[in-house]
């Protein structure tokens, strides 16, 4: 079956010495994996290893066999260049960083339009702005939305919030936030990307990440901690 979709590249594994399989998450259906042919060959060619870099916005003609093995790309070409994302140290990291947590919480082998539509509006938007602090935190907790275990916060005024049942409670237990994270966890429910950036401190984004990241470990079965996790410290410490 020829398609013709946007992709956003999840991850590329070299594969022997000039290919790659490449994970994708298309708009047309889902997670997709496709076997790229002499990525790194020093011909000209259409499908360069260049191209799949953590988070790029592709557009593709593939041809979809749908029968579970690697799928073929026919052609490749970039839908939105990235103008500071390659360049910026702090950007990049943010972007390797997140390509790990989505590759290990999206599973969906079907389309789901409206995650990949923010996915790639949230992308142009971190490619676009200068403060960006809180970015990859804002879209982590986003992102629990289209997961399907986004916080209940009908009771957002009670003091502790509770990540087995994702809720928040009048009573602290042992699944619980302290009362201190659960401040900054309502802090964090309140903002958008374009939101004051200085609202938190280094150390309070270090414990929002973690809470995060439990978060997900919670909900996710067999989600695993990103190797990119202590870069991305180092780079906000």
């Amino acid at each position: 079956m020829q398609v013709k979709t946007k992709a956003i590249v999840l991850s590329a594994l070299k594969y022997q010495e000039k290919s790659l399989i490449v994970k994708c998450f298309t708009a047309s259906d889902g997670l997709k994996s496709y076997f790229v042919p002499s990525a790194f060959s020093a011909k000209k060619s259409n499908q360069k290893a260049a191209y799949f870099q953590p988070l790029s916005i592709l557009e593709i003609e593939a041809n979809h066999k749908n029968k579970g093995t690697l799928e073929h790309f026919k052609e490749v070409r970039l839908a939105f260049p990235y103008h500071s994302i390659p360049s910026d140290v702090v950007k990049s990291t943010i972007v390797i960083f997140l390509s790990e947590v989505l590759h290990h919480s999206i599973r969906e082998e079907e389309q789901n339009r409206e995650l990949f539509t923010f996915l790639e509006t949230a992308l142009l938007w971190l490619d676009n702005h200068e403060e960006t602090a809180n970015f990859h935190l804002i879209l982590l907790l986003e992102i629990t939305k289209f997961l399907g275990f986004y916080p209940d916060v009908s009771e957002i005024g009670l003091p502790f919030f509770e990540l087995n049942e994702g809720v928040f409670s009048q009573f602290h237990a042992l699944s619980c936030l302290s009362e201190h994270e659960t401040v900054l966890f309502k802090k964090l429910i309140g903002l958008k990307f374009d939101s004051e950036q200085k609202i938190f401190a280094g150390t309070e984004r270090q414990i929002l990440l973690k809470i995060l990241l439990n978060y997900y470990s919670v909900h996710l079965d067999g989600f695993k901690m990103p190797k990119s996790l202590e870069v991305l410290k180092e780079v906000f410490s």
